[in-house]
């Protein structure tokens, strides 16, 4: 879908900029162009497609049936399921997020999706049967599900609310407009107009962050030494794991780029459960995703989110080290 991208991003570096391609900084400019117009693309397209989906879709009766039922936890079972089946990276799970939050969904709910829709979906799933077999994917797909499912729920009991930003804060508040085009049954033609005008703000009000997080991302991913990973994390001490999860949290990529990575580590004698952990630190916890989420919540939630799932990853990556 994004090939193209790719092209241009290679014609624009190599061939008007004319920077080798077997350069750090030619890597790291063509890395920089390609993602940030992918993630601008893509913002930009599920907006649209939120703004579409909460103008016909009952949010408001989700809401009000998570709120009265008792349901035991399904809830998060539900969300992380969705997660699963929605192909979007770190990144692009945010216009989503923000879609849950301003349908009123509960916010640990809404952190449920948050965390599973990077780290498992269908095309990590394909890859990553592909490089381990079916057993290893069997337990990933299930770690990934009940690190979305645990995450969500310590995350929602916090009642963390209040650190969303003022922006989102609006965003909600708006909401009601919205509400009353849906009461009036108005044809998508007659909506749309407002739908396209609030993704472009969206992705106007998000823009800065995400060239500034791509940017740390690409010179993250064009600059570290090529042993740098196996040199510092194929160890067996045990701290080998966190250190594995904290040095994959700067760089960005989605689950399909990354795996092929993962392999060849595992491959050099790293251990499986360290290599996921990385992997997990890699797609599920990025910098281009903590300038984002500075559009939506605060410092300390941030700082509370990426620590809660650290944490997790952490614990997976040690019970993989163990069952493997």
């Amino acid at each position: 879908m994004f090939d193209w991208l790719q092209n241009f991003a290679d014609w624009l570096i190599y061939s008007v900029f004319g920077i080798s391609a077997k350069t750090h900084l030619g890597e790291v400019l063509n890395f920089f162009v390609n993602d940030t117009l992918k993630i601008a693309i893509l913002l930009f397209l599920i907006t649209i497609l939120m703004g579409v989906v909460n103008s016909y879709f009952p949010v408001e009766k989700i809401r009000n049936y998570l709120s009265r039922h008792k349901m035991y936890g399904l809830e998060y079972l539900f969300a992380s399921s969705f997660g699963v089946i929605t192909p979007f990276c770190s990144c692009s799970s945010v216009p989503l997020f923000i879609g849950f939050v301003k349908g009123g969904i509960p916010l640990g709910i809404t952190f449920t999706y948050l965390i599973t829709a990077p780290l498992v979906n269908e095309v990590a799933i394909a890859v990553f049967a592909a490089s381990f077999g079916f057993k290893v994917t069997a337990i990933y797909v299930a770690t990934g599900i009940v690190l979305g499912i645990l995450g969500g729920f310590t995350l929602g009991k916090f009642k963390l609310e209040r650190h969303l930003t003022p922006w989102v804060q609006n965003i909600i508040s708006n909401a009601e407009t919205e509400e009353a085009l849906e009461e009036e049954k108005l044809p998508l033609s007659h909506r749309f107009p407002a739908i396209l005008k609030e993704a472009f703000n969206i992705v106007k009000g998000v823009s800065l962050y995400i060239v500034i997080g791509i940017a740390i991302g690409a010179s993250m991913h064009g600059f570290l030494p090529t042993g740098f990973f196996e040199q510092y994390i194929n160890k067996g001490q045990w701290y080998a794991v966190p250190l594995a999860v904290l040095v994959g949290v700067p760089m960005y990529s989605n689950a399909a780029g990354v795996i092929p990575v993962i392999q060849v580590l595992v491959a050099k004698g790293i251990p499986l459960g360290t290599a996921i952990a990385f992997m997990m630190g890699v797609i599920g916890l990025s910098l281009p995703e903590a300038m984002l989420l500075k559009k939506v919540m605060n410092m300390k939630l941030i700082a509370i989110y990426f620590g809660t799932i650290s944490l997790f990853m952490v614990l997976s990556g040690y019970l993989f080290n163990i069952l493997l």
